[in-house]
């Protein structure tokens, strides 16, 4: 199944009129969804709508959304209204002028709205580079989507191969031959004699020392919880999805198993064994940081 990690970038970008524009998204790593947006001023709704298109997609990382846009430098081309200009000198001439009052000027008949026009068409412009701008974002979401499912492909390999290592040291830890019985007799009957030279103690304080010291040797039970999580995780990775938060929870649990076959290896092939997983599932504990 599908895995994405949180890191990824996408942009998209195209020319609307004599507006140019271009969509960008960058994703890094985030205990839970953040989209922060920067557009240009008059912009924030459609910035509104690629946000909320973002969170739709995504399930966590912090992402930093821009739009940029860029527009020619020439002043707008513009016409006088002649006929209305003309009308409207005419109605002056036709209305009596109170006494003090000034003529009109033709400076103050040009500074009339729909005098000056514009060859420009600002509404329709304003409709076709928020369609365009609308259109970017699919295209955008969708390859920020895919940028994070690839570089989930290539985390997913290095996880698996983490998890086999960390099954792989675990095995060696079961096969380990200071974990076989006979090593084991020999470990604790030296303890015991250690006890003995010690002092004289009576048999019951010397069975309860016998008995720490056997539980202390025994990781039967670490061994057994490391295996069900690698199942557990192995089954993580098959059902895919938003499945970064279990995978650090697991790799909490790792390293605490892994940290008790250290503290209980009093062999040095097992101690270095131990070591190893931990070394391991730290890596692993890196990894899955950056799975969504």
């Amino acid at each position: 199944m599908i895995l994405s990690s949180m890191t990824g970038f996408a942009r998209a970008a195209g020319t609307t009129g004599p507006v140019q524009w271009a969509w960008e998204v960058r994703s890094v790593n985030g205990r839970g969804l953040d989209v922060r947006l920067r557009v240009p001023n008059g912009y924030d709704a459609v910035g509104e709508v690629a946000r909320s298109a973002l969170q739709k997609s995504l399930a966590r990382g912090q992402c930093q959304l821009s739009l940029n846009l860029t527009r020619p430098e020439a002043a707008p081309r513009v016409r006088i209204n002649e006929a209305l200009l003309g009308q409207l000198a005419a109605a002056i001439a036709r209305v009596p002028r109170p006494e003090g009052l000034a003529p009109a000027t033709l400076d103050g008949l040009l500074g009339i709205r729909g005098v000056i026009e514009s060859d420009e068409e600002p509404g329709a412009e304003a409709e076709a580079l928020a369609h365009d701008l609308a259109a970017g974002v699919v295209r955008l979401v969708a390859d920020l989507v895919e940028a994070r499912r690839a570089e989930g492909r290539a985390l997913r390999g290095v996880i698996e191969a983490q998890l086999a290592e960390m099954a792989r040291l675990t095995a060696t830890a079961e096969a380990c031959p200071a974990r076989k019985p006979e090593a084991v007799k020999a470990r604790l009957a030296a303890a015991v004699a250690t006890l003995l030279e010690a002092g004289h103690l009576d048999p019951d304080r010397l069975h309860q020392e016998a008995v720490l010291l056997a539980a202390k040797a025994d990781v039967r039970e670490e061994l057994d919880r490391l295996q069900a999580h690698f199942a557990s995780a192995a089954e993580l990775l098959a059902a895919g999805g938003a499945i970064g938060r279990k995978l650090d929870f697991l790799a909490q649990e790792l390293g605490r198993e892994a940290n008790t076959l250290c503290a209980k290896a009093n062999d040095i092939a097992l101690s270095r064994i131990g070591l190893d997983l931990k070394a391991v599932v730290e890596q692993f504990r890196e990894q899955v940081q950056n799975v969504e």
